[in-house]
């Protein structure tokens, strides 16, 4: 059976910086569309997409991305995490183009989809190549040095959108995207070994199903909420209602499978799953008040979009510094008091939307956005290398997916439930403003605040812009407080998860690759034994 090699410490470096490449183009795709939010839905800039729409916009990426990534897992093994990667890249790159060039919100909605399941194969596979090239403490650091790509897409993410948004038209924030593909490419082609198990698992299409009918079904639900403004109406709850029992029934049929793709069992470790819930309920919060911002910033505050490029700065810095300081921090005083008071202070800082008003100095929200920043690095980094270092390596393609899932699923959420309480409340708020106005013109202001500014505009109504942005930030504030409450829900559940067990239970041994005499690599499990069956090989 071969094994895998050792690879060159210069090869490891340089294999390092093409999977941080992979991982920069997510998120700066991630950050780039929460910047083109407020141009998406203008009338005659962008598509005049209307709140529900540019959720699902958001969403449909996410929701392909939750769904598909323990199925990414299960083929990367099969066929080796390379050639899925690789995959990934092509998906991805053409799902841009045809985002960019989008003739309406559907097109938008369809392509965004498309280019969510190319991520789904990205990430899984980017990660299960990271922990095979490298051992020991080198893993341990190569995942901290890796999680920087987050902040780094954080930062060039919305200023590179800005600069884009003020010189071209809105589908330049797509193609982008296109360029950095071909870059990875390349160095795939050249640098990467096609690391892959022996022992395929099943790609389990039952589960695939339930997971998407499921989320989908879920997600639908609770936006269409926010379109009707009532939760009472059978079309809001049986969406719901249906998709958490495919969910339920998904986590059963996986539960039956001998060798699941998605393995729920995980989830029920203390530490494991506690871990993951929080991680997940943090990434509700975040892609909540990611949303509120991008609206806050263009729409109410009326920045540009290089402007608010800039503005966002902030919390990619604090990323950026965060994670390391985090680090650095586990290391001397471990996980749960470094983690969970750095969860509080992140929560506290999306509850503190709620003091944002039109006329806020630019200095406090910016102060304000350094702390989040900071606080969330400290928290994604070493939470994520803590539940990723205790995986097994033959399960690293579908084992990561897990984590993966239950964040995107967590960011899934958050955009619908965020979205929907935001177009709930402004609907109520800008309601009483409403009265002695023409029947056209309230429906368009009843949509958005962003639809009220441009009628109001186009009608010579300057009160009803007036009252749009007023009615707007009465949403955030309300949103802000319930996102809050989420994200500190997240810190108690890590606290939780952390705890100290009551009875050691002995070393626990990472799994790790250990050289044999003939320079070949042999693989022990967690408990010390030497792997066998489950032994990866790699194929060039």
């Amino acid at each position: 059976m071969t094994t895998s090699p050792t690879l060159p410490k210069s090869r490891q470096q340089l294999i390092l910086a093409v999977l941080m490449l992979c991982s920069l183009l997510i998120w700066l795709d991630n950050t780039v569309l929460s910047t083109a939010l407020e141009t998406l839905a203008d009338p005659d800039r962008g598509l005049d997409a209307g709140p529900a729409e540019l959720q699902w916009a958001t969403g449909s990426y996410t929701l392909a991305f939750a769904t598909l990534m323990f199925t990414a897992g299960a083929l990367g093994d099969r066929f080796g995490h390379r050639t899925v990667l690789a995959t990934g890249l092509v998906i991805f790159a053409g799902a841009s183009v045809w985002a960019a060039y989008a003739s309406g919100a559907g097109q938008l909605i369809a392509a965004r989809a498309a280019m969510g399941v190319g991520s789904a194969l990205i990430m899984p596979a980017n990660l299960a190549i990271l922990m095979w090239t490298f051992t020991g403490p080198a893993r341990a650091t190569a995942i901290a040095i890796s999680s920087t790509s987050a902040g780094v897409g954080m930062a060039a993410g919305p200023v590179l959108a800005g600069l884009l948004l003020d010189h071209f038209w809105w589908g330049s924030v797509f193609l982008v995207n296109v360029p950095v593909v071909v870059l990875a490419l390349a160095g795939i082609a050249m640098l990467v070994p096609n690391f892959r198990s022996p022992v395929p698992r099943p790609l389990d299409p039952a589960g695939m199903l339930l997971s998407i009918s499921g989320l989908a079904a879920l997600a639908y639900g609770l936006i269409h909420a926010g379109q009707v403004a009532v939760w009472s109406r059978t079309d809001v709850w049986a969406p719901i209602a249906v998709g958490l029992v495919l969910l339920a029934a998904f986590v059963l049929v996986e539960l039956r499978i001998k060798a699941p793709s998605f393995d729920p069992r995980l989830l029920a470790q203390r530490t494991f799953g506690g871990g993951n819930a929080a991680l997940g309920l943090l990434l509700f919060a975040i892609a909540a008040v990611t949303f509120y911002n991008a609206f806050y910033l263009q729409g109410a505050r009326g920045f540009s979009p290089m402007e608010a490029g800039l503005a966002g700065l902030p919390t990619a810095l604090g990323a950026i510094l965060g994670a390391p300081l985090g680090a650095r921090l586990v290391h001397r005083w471990s996980l749960r008091p470094i983690t969970a008071p750095a969860l509080t202070v992140a929560a506290l800082t999306m509850g503190a939307y709620g003091l944002f008003g039109l006329q806020t100095p630019l200095l406090w929200i910016e102060i304000l956005l350094l702390v989040q920043g900071l606080s969330i690095g400290m928290v994604l980094g070493p939470v994520t290398a803590a539940l990723i270092g205790s995986l097994p390596l033959d399960r690293a393609g579908a084992g990561s997916a897990v984590t993966n899932t239950v964040r995107q699923t967590g960011s899934v959420i958050g955009i619908a439930v965020g979205g929907t309480i935001m177009s709930i409340v402004y609907r109520r708020a800008i309601e009483p403003s409403l009265s002695g106005v023409p029947g056209p013109v309230q429906d368009r202001a009843r949509v958005s605040a962003e639809q009220a500014r441009h009628v109001a505009t186009a009608t010579h109504r300057p009160a009803l812009a007036h009252a749009a942005d007023d009615a707007f930030i009465h949403a955030m504030h309300v949103g802000a407080v319930w996102i809050m409450l989420i994200a500190l829900s997240g810190a108690a559940v890590l606290v939780m998860a952390m705890r100290p067990a009551g009875k050691p239970a002995g070393p626990v041994q990472e799994p790790n690759h250990d050289r044999g005499p003939a320079g070949e690599t042999t693989r022990s499990g967690a408990d010390g034994r030497p792997a066998s069956e489950d032994d990866g090989v790699v194929s060039h």
